[in-house]
């Protein structure tokens, strides 16, 4: 099946500045999915599968009916995506002719009016990150050049993925940083008011914080902020 260069040249430098972007992976996936079905003229509907801790989901999709397909094949815990995530190889098959080989995403895909599929394993710095699925309404529907163009796709999209996962792991810790941070210079502002107020040592001050949090069992940084807004600790 012809591919338009144009549209792939599009998507390419689209994705090309999602390795930049500040969008949450959600985000990111979406993008993903939603320019596989507009560059592969067969593609009809598209999903993302991202496995984490062995676990697979699937965080967004172009599609409600995609649903049930990716949720067949992770209950029975075989189909074209998890095969193509173990395998890391693009996987294709035409629903009439894989009964025998994914018989629950078989079933699956044929209620839902599927003639073919096609896996994209995405991986990134050789670590598998989930699969890319292109479902089509049309039996054998993927040809070669579907094949070669939805691999260079997935190239890029599984680094999209993964520059989106690190960008937010890191955005997540930075923010726990910051909290931690907060939380130390408030409890260290309470210990200096209750130190002035009761002429106590910082170990002692901190010992009147801990006793009143752990009693209200409130977070220690809430009895701090009481005590830095009202002047003193009410035990």
């Amino acid at each position: 099946m012809a591919i338009d260069p144009d549209g792939l040249d599009s998507a390419v430098r689209i994705l090309s500045r999602l390795l930049l972007s500040e969008e949450t992976l959600e985000d990111t996936l979406g993008r993903v999915a939603g320019l596989a079905c507009r560059t592969l003229d067969a593609c009809d509907m598209a999903s993302v599968t991202m496995i984490d801790d062995g676990r697979p989901s699937t965080p967004v999709q172009t599609d409600p009916a995609v649903s049930a397909l990716d949720a067949a094949q992770y209950r029975s815990e075989r189909g074209p995506c998890l095969e193509a995530y173990s395998v890391r190889q693009v996987v294709q098959g035409t629903i009439s002719k894989s009964a025998d080989h994914w018989p629950e995403f078989t079933a699956a895909a044929a209620e839902a009016g599927i003639g073919s599929v096609l896996a994209v394993p995405l991986v990134a710095s050789d670590r598998p990150l989930g699969a890319l699925n292109l479902y089509s309404k049309t039996a054998e529907s993927y040809d070669q050049a579907d094949e070669e163009t939805a691999v260079l796709f997935s190239e890029q999209a599984a680094v999209a993925c993964a520059n989106a996962e690190v960008y937010w792991r890191t955005y997540s810790l930075t923010e726990h940083l910051r909290e931690a941070l907060e939380s130390r210079d408030v409890i260290g502002q309470a210990k200096g008011i209750l130190m002035a107020r009761r002429s106590c040592t910082p170990d002692a001050a901190f010992e009147a914080l801990r006793k009143v949090s752990q009693h209200r069992n409130i977070k220690l940084r809430q009895i701090a902020e009481q005590v830095v807004y009202l002047g003193d600790l009410e035990d």
